[in-house]
């Protein structure tokens, strides 16, 4: 099992864990949730030995391997099928060795290890685990460096589920996923024999997937059994009954009080008042559970511009004068609410960019308004943000006529307090990026907002 005990870590002075502890046990699937910036990520640094903690200890079992996905598989000549095979580098170093031992009773025991890691059917499952994430039998014979960055995140990420770790810890893993491959990804992890331990907002993986939530709060750590929604229903019924019980307690108190304050010096009375009173002293406070304040976004208003404000005919657009869509028809008006579909590597983001200005058309024609204003939030948002300034620089360079309190103001409204404003971008969380990413592209009040995966990191 995975232990932590009364741990405590801050970070730049600014506490995230104090004292939080939470035992998962052995073959658990848990959905790891909290607010955005609270130390989700944070705390499987700690686990996997990244950070080290100022107090308190995590342990878990003798031998057991801990894997997760920190970045993209490396842009190699190594074909997918080969890369995800050498993810496990056990069977990887059995096999070598197998090759050049000579003492029959260390090949024997290579050869009894290899079975019991299932290594013969290595090559099949792997092939499976691509396919489910979208590689059909001829991407996975391809090299590495012939995929994106977002592709290879998922060839990352099926090496790990190949090698079987016995502490899986995956961070967001559907933000490279399309609805298939999130769908696969969902019954994969439900059978995964191992313990489990995902940081996900996508509250179906959260219900299909796991038997219980750990949910990180005020600097600590608690353990619900069961998927998302039944931890949702359980924490706003606990919250409820402690509501009412401190109601009671409350009524309960100023009854007391009031019997104490009107006969504490008189003779006859006094020792009652005082019984009284100690009944008081040894009431414990009921602690009610505080629903953190949920910020939204203000999409500012633009004036109305004659339709259609965007129109396509027949046009082609793709990268270094090669067409990845032709034929493209489409007409776009301000009050349009589109949601745009596809398989993975179909041409959303190529034709998001197309949209946003971002690409130009290779043939065909492109209309727009001439006042259109559009804003775009990109799917890879940290590729639009600088990441060693603030969000206050940021705000400072498209609005350098503003006053500090204004931007500030901005930043707030945003979601963004005094501590993110002022902490430079590649330390913020995925979702406090995501926030400055969306009031940044709606700063102009544009009139067709584009929005490449926005819920990736909310």
């Amino acid at each position: 099992m995975l232990k932590i005990k009364d741990i405590s870590f801050s970070i730049e002075g600014r506490p995230l864990f104090s004292g939080a502890s939470a035992t998962i046990p052995t073959g658990h699937k848990v959905g790891f949730v909290g607010r955005n910036g609270t130390g989700k990520t944070t705390l499987f640094k700690i686990i996997t030995g990244e950070h080290v903690l100022e107090g308190g200890e995590i342990s878990i079992p003798k031998g057991s391997r801990i894997g997760g996905v920190a970045q993209e598989a490396p842009a190699s000549n190594d074909s997918l099928l080969e890369t995800v095979l050498a993810a496990d580098t056990e069977r990887t170093e059995l096999l070598a060795e197998a090759e050049t031992a000579t003492d029959p009773l260390r090949i024997g025991d290579i050869h009894t290890r290899l079975h019991d890691i299932d290594a013969y059917s290595a090559e099949a499952r792997a092939a499976m685990i691509l396919s489910g994430l979208g590689f059909d039998e001829a991407a996975q014979a391809r090299a590495c460096a012939d995929f994106s960055g977002g592709w290879r995140m998922r060839v990352a990420l099926a090496g790990v589920l190949f090698s079987q770790p016995e502490i899986l810890l995956l961070d967001e893993p559907t933000n490279y996923l399309d609805l298939e491959g999130t769908i696969w990804l969902e019954s994969y992890l439900a059978k995964y024999p191992h313990t489990v331990v995902v940081i996900s907002h996508d509250r179906e993986l959260l219900n299909r997937s796991v038997n219980a939530i750990l949910h990180l709060e005020h600097r600590k750590l608690t353990l619900w059994s069961g998927g998302y929604d039944q931890f949702d229903r359980l924490r706003r019924e606990k919250q409820m009954q402690a509501e009412a019980e401190k109601k009671k307690q409350e009524v309960r108190k100023a009854h007391l009080q009031t019997f104490v304050d009107r006969f504490r010096y008189t003779a006859s009375k006094a020792k009652q008042a005082q019984s009284r009173l100690k009944m008081i002293e040894r009431m414990s406070p009921i602690d009610v559970i505080e629903n953190g304040v949920t910020i939204g976004f203000n999409f500012p208003s633009p004036e109305e511009l004659a339709p259609p404000i965007v129109k396509l005919d027949d046009v082609a657009v793709g990268y270094d004068g090669k067409a990845v869509l032709s034929g493209l028809n489409l007409r776009i008006d301000q009050d349009d609410r589109i949601a745009l579909l596809g398989a993975n590597g179909q041409g959303k983001s190529t034709l998001s960019k197309l949209l946003a200005g971002r690409l130009k058309p290779l043939n065909g024609s492109l209309h727009a308004s001439s006042k259109l204003r559009i804003g775009y939030f990109a799917q890879h948002q940290v590729d639009e943000l600088y990441l060693d300034e603030t969000p206050i620089q940021h705000l400072r360079r498209l609005r350098p006529l503003e006053t500090p309190g204004k931007i500030r103001a901005r930043l707030a409204a945003g979601g963004l307090g005094a501590d993110q404003a002022d902490t430079e971008v590649g330390r913020l969380s995925g979702g406090q990026k995501s926030r400055l990413s969306m009031l940044i592209c709606t700063l102009d009040a544009p009139h067709i907002l584009i929005l490449d995966e926005p819920t990736n990191h909310l």
